[in-house]
């Protein structure tokens, strides 16, 4: 079977590299190392760095779900290229912790790259994609009040690595499970919010 020019493994390789580069890497530094992987990657990226261990950190996840809300937001209005303001693209993490962050989840990606490889591709077109992008957003705000709970934001951004992923390998059949996975993880995440 051929790798999709969208690997998962290529954009691992390129934030672990653009980690090495810098002792400090900028959001700006990784959107532009990502620009031309599509927009996919805009909502996996940051999904899977709130996954790893860089999400234990205070603040994160919520920066990191406002990053992907505006990434969504972007989808959803059907924007060929992605802005983000200033403030958030000059935001920064040290480049070394994004470097061994990639490669943590190296495995991952190989995993990836073997079992979702371009099926039933019509889910993953322009029209399902900003549907998609509206799922990410309500996804999102359920990320600040989650932060409050160890490691809870992890269902919401579990759920929107999966439909940035899908994006990313043009994977419908991953598509249909990110949106069951999004309904999950609203689920969990209104319940508790509400208990």
């Amino acid at each position: 079977m051929g790798r999709e020019s969208h690997a998962v493994e290529d954009i691992l390789d390129r934030l672990e590299q653009e980690g090495r580069d810098d002792d400090r890497a900028t959001v700006g530094d990784v959107t532009d190392a990502l620009g031309d992987r599509g927009f996919g990657p805009f909502l996996f990226v940051p999904a899977l760095i709130e996954i790893s261990p860089i999400g234990g950190i205070p603040g994160i996840p919520t920066l990191l779900a406002l990053i992907i809300a505006l990434f969504a937001i972007q989808i959803v209005m059907g924007r060929d290229e992605m802005w983000l303001p200033g403030f958030l693209e000059n935001r920064s993490v040290s480049g070394d912790k994004l470097a061994k962050s990639a490669d943590k989840l190296r495995g991952i990606g190989r995993w990836l790259d073997r079992w979702f490889h371009g099926r039933l591709r019509a889910l993953t077109g322009p029209k399902v994609s900003r549907i998609a992008g509206v799922v990410v957003v309500l996804l999102c705000l359920t990320v600040p009040p989650l932060e409050l709970l160890p490691f809870a934001s992890t269902a919401p951004m579990a759920a929107i690595a999966a439909i940035g992923l899908a994006m990313t390998l043009r994977d419908g059949l991953l598509m249909a499970l990110g949106f069951v996975l999004s309904v999950v993880a609203l689920g969990v995440g209104l319940g508790m919010l509400g208990g």
